[in-house]
């Protein structure tokens, strides 16, 4: 197992905040780099080349001595995030950490697909919608799906911002309507600083105002088959690192 693998943190357990495992007790390994540059990014330090000094070079044996740790060696869900973590050499790592025991959760924008996509346990495909400033290529997010076997429970996660961000989930979802979809209230970009994290003094009032009212279009629509949802760990750490 000779990979490297671009680390910028690893950190937990906490709770995961986000999509189909919002609660789950969590160990996140959040990879450094990212072929997006959304424009509300929260996690600019694991995106952006300047932050690559922070980054650790690390093998699959180095990083799961780091979980086991964390985890007080106890089989724990592994949530595999970035940046892109698809942009990783993750196989070694996924087929390591099974020996533990352990569980894997990869999100992913959908845009490079892996053969090794198909050793998951969980694959959130959370595709960027028009506030983001990214285009989504839609062979490329066909690819990722497919790439993932019968075993691998797939979801869709769509962050809302605005109305044309909702309009894109229904057409995202009309297209992979056999795959369950997460609706994520979006933050509000004037909530961020400099550093790619939201303040501490984040303005809740705010999202859960966004939260109801993407709730309310959502029934209105009629779309019972979504589910919409708050950043969990926003409401609780008003997202600071490491938690």
């Amino acid at each position: 197992m000779t990979d490297h693998i671009r680390i910028s943190e690893i950190f937990g357990p906490t709770i995961q905040g986000e999509g189909p495992l919002i609660g789950r007790p969590s160990v996140f390994v959040r990879t450094g780099g990212c072929d997006y540059r959304c424009k509300w990014c929260d996690t600019l330090y694991a995106v952006l080349p300047e932050y690559r000094d922070e980054w650790t070079s690390m093998t699959p044996p180095e990083i799961m001595a780091k979980v086991n740790e964390l985890a007080g060696h106890q089989p724990v869900l592994i949530s595999l995030s970035g940046g892109n973590p698809a942009l990783q050499p993750l196989g070694s790592l996924i087929a390591l950490g099974r020996r533990d025991g352990h569980s894997f959760a990869l999100e992913t924008q959908g845009s490079v697909a892996q053969a090794w996509f198909a050793d998951l346990d969980w694959l959130i495909v959370s595709p960027k919608p028009p506030s983001s400033g990214m285009t989504t290529d839609w062979s490329a997010l066909n690819s990722c799906i497919a790439a993932a076997n019968d075993r691998v429970r797939c979801a869709l996660k769509i962050v809302v911002f605005n109305e044309d961000d909702y309009a894109y989930a229904r057409i995202v979802s009309a297209r992979f309507s056999q795959l369950p979809i997460y609706l994520q209230v979006g933050n509000s970009v004037s909530l961020y600083t400099g550093g790619g994290t939201i303040s501490d003094d984040a303005d809740f009032g705010d999202l859960m105002g966004r939260l109801r009212w993407l709730a309310d279009r959502t029934v209105k629509d009629r779309w019972f088959d979504a589910t919409v949802l708050p950043q969990l760990h926003v409401l609780a750490w008003g997202n600071k690192r490491g938690v």
